[in-house]
């Protein structure tokens, strides 16, 4: 039926036609999102979304801002804040107006890191209303991705026939208008649109029949010019929060992924063996980094399809603890089912054949040309700039289907992307080290060093110095997990790990003694927070903890000297208090020094806590400046503030009043006397 044969409000034929396109358009949601593949689709046997589904940390932001800081940094950040601090919201409230506010919420904004379980969520929250479970006051949940409209930008569609393009049963209904529907509109992805969305310059358009441009669509439906009942959902990374101008959100709320609880809740419905559960809970625990990675949903699948493996493959084997020995592993996992699935190999057979090998070389140059230019989505354009056939992408991620993915909506445009940032970062760290293994070519160094007096092994300590200090230069850390990676692959064991694949090897204990050398040098400097604490878990991949436990025993005698510590023991003092598994509730200085050279070294272990106590420790007006710093920082989350007992003057005050006004100040009691 293509004929308008109704506008909704009329009776009769009408009410019998909604009631059968709704039907029938619930029905299809459920078949779409009932099912999920961990990791990717296509992957494995289906599960059922309900089985799996876990309750996903989402709290409220006031802002839209952009954090383009890479998003395991954000993770590490969020994982030190107490869960019981901020306002939980359910799925099924997202438009639920907060406590006093009595205007309804049209448009909300939901951030959160790759992974993080944005898209599962748009799903559960599109099923439970299409099986009847929840928000039955919605008559129509249109869910669309970025990824299949970018396809679309040279085509013009209205407002009702970008519907019926992508929901045929209301064009079989006949319903041509959305007016008097209660409707809401869910935009996944905003950080992959390749849309111009001008807020700007683009007209105004209010008539939903009118043809025009996706992207005048969308930004006419978001000002509320287009079908202005409607509700809207958008989901986005951080770093693309600000496309929107924030007089156009009611709501901008985050998704923090598993609190601690919940990590336990997915390895619980995941596995049925308690032995195994338990072995694979207690062994997270243990690994401070794996247990960070965990509050990202894909990280706890990669997780547990490896330690799965690991388990029933090596009884009584080392689980691996590092971040390099877990996607290691995971690589492994990948080319074994690869033999036995697709070349009719037996368990026991070699996993890398020359096809698999050269496979994984290919997706390595392409995740490491896309990573430098940030790209996590790729289009056959891009691919063919990397010099990979799109018919040999199709092939791959056929193959490798739990690594690199192809989606295929109503267009013919095929679209690609890594499962996961972390899986692309892995493979272009493993790419930079093949090639600079097999052919001792840096690619992080566009000028490459002389090798002619060069031995191998000074060759080997100069790229992976390289490797510390392009980094560090980074002023968002987005080479910070690339780096753990490059660094976690320099060691033999790791090599051997991958035997096979790597035809040669290299790295010595001599090298990566002299690596961890230069990264303790590189600690003494005066490097960020962010920028220390990565470098610790570099030291981590390296099996070099000696700067930690040395601290931690100091700790634990209750022999630490402050007066005694070089800037690197600091550095480790930071990291432990940071990386510690107890809430950062109430931090003392008086515990450590009363000094304001503790405290300024020590001063990201107050932005992380809900109450700092400083008073009487000798503090100035050089402090109140260093702590207004603290109050500008999106990750503040200090509710009380002692400074009570310290000499600050006038001009300290006047430091902390202006600090009171910035936005993400959260401060409710500040103590001050003198």
């Amino acid at each position: 039926m293509c004929a308008c044969v109704c506008v909704l409000g009329h009776p009769g034929t009408c009410t019998r036609n909604f009631q059968w396109c709704q039907a029938e358009f619930k029905s299809n949601l459920k078949k779409k999102f009932q099912c999920v593949f961990e990791g990717i689709a296509k992957a494995g046997n289906p599960t059922l979304l309900n089985q799996i589904y876990t309750e996903l940390y989402i709290t409220e932001r006031g802002t839209a801002e952009v954090n383009d800081e890479h998003e395991v940094r954000q993770i590490e950040t969020a994982s030190r804040k107490p869960d019981s601090l901020e306002a939980i919201i359910r799925q099924e409230d997202i438009f639920k107006a907060s406590p006093g506010r009595d205007e309804p919420i049209r448009t909300v904004l939901t951030k959160g890191v790759a992974g993080i379980g944005k898209t599962v969520l748009t799903q559960k929250y599109t099923l439970d209303w299409a099986e009847d479970k929840a928000n039955q006051d919605i008559q129509f949940i249109f869910p669309f991705t970025f990824r299949e409209l970018n396809v679309l930008k040279e085509e013009k569609f209205s407002l009702v026939e970008l519907v019926h393009h992508f929901f045929t049963e209301t064009k079989e209904a006949g319903i041509c208008s959305f007016e008097d529907f209660q409707v809401v509109f869910i935009f996944d992805g905003l950080d992959e649109c390749r849309l111009p969305l001008d807020f700007h310059k683009t007209t105004i358009l209010t008539d939903p029949r009118k043809s025009t441009s996706v992207d005048v669509l969308l930004i006419n439906l978001i000002r509320g010019k287009l079908l202005p009942t409607a509700r809207l959902w958008i989901t986005t990374r951080p770093a693309a929060a600000n496309q929107i101008p924030p007089q156009f959100l009611g709501k901008v709320t985050e998704v923090r992924g598993f609190t601690d609880p919940q990590k336990d809740e997915y390895f619980r419905k995941r596995f049925r063996d308690k032995k195994q559960i338990s072995i694979i809970i207690s062994h997270i625990k243990t690994s401070r980094s794996l247990h960070i990675m965990c509050h990202i949903p894909v990280f706890c699948w990669i997780t547990a399809t490896v330690l799965e493996d690991v388990l029933e493959t090596k009884e009584g084997g080392q689980l691996p603890k590092t971040l390099t020995e877990m996607y290691i592993h995971f690589l492994v996992v990948q080319a074994k089912v690869k033999k036995v699935k697709y070349d009719g190999g037996a368990e026991t057979d070699p996993h890398w054949s020359p096809e698999s090998r050269k496979m994984i070389e290919s997706l390595g140059k392409l995740a490491f040309d896309q990573l430098e230019k940030g790209n996590l989505i790729f289009y056959e354009s891009d691919l063919t700039e990397c010099g990979i056939d799109i018919r040999a992408a199709s092939v791959y991620s056929g193959v490798f289907t739990q690594i690199f993915k192809e989606e295929r909506g109503l267009y013919q445009e095929m679209v690609f992307c890594f499962i996961h940032l972390s899986v692309q970062e892995f493979l272009a760290a493993l790419h930079v080290h093949l090639t600079f293994i097999n052919s001792e070519l840096n690619l992080l160094e566009e000028q490459q060093a002389s090798q002619e007096s060069e031995t191998r092994e000074s060759a080997e300590e100069h790229f992976y110095q390289s490797a510390v200090d392009k980094a560090l230069q980074s002023p968002n850390g987005h080479l910070d997990l690339f780096l753990r990676f490059l660094l976690g692959l320099s060691l033999p064991t790791n090599q051997t790990l991958l035997r096979g694949l790597l035809t040669q090897t290299g790295g010595s204990s001599q090298t990566n003694q002299e690596t961890v050398e230069y990264i303790k040098k590189k600690l003494s400097e005066n490097l960020s927070a962010e920028k220390s604490i990565n470098l610790f878990h570099c030291l981590n991949e390296l099996n070099d903890c000696s700067l930690v436990e040395e601290i931690q025993q100091s700790l634990r005698s209750g022999s630490l000297s402050t007066d005694k510590l070089s800037p690197a023991q600091w550095s480790a003092l930071v990291f432990i208090l940071l990386s510690s598994e107890k809430d950062m509730d109430v931090f003392d200085l008086n515990k450590y020094s009363a000094s304001e050279e503790a405290l300024l070294r020590l001063l990201p272990v107050v932005k992380a806590s809900n109450k700092a106590l400083l008073s009487g420790c000798n503090l100035s007006e050089r402090s109140c400046e260093a702590l207004c710093s603290v109050f500008s920082s999106q990750s503040f989350s200090l509710g009380e503030l002692d400074l009570s007992n310290n000499d600050l003057l006038d001009s300290g005050v006047r430091f902390l009043s202006a600090a009171l006004q910035s936005p993400h100040c959260t401060l409710e009691t500040l103590s001050l006397s003198w």
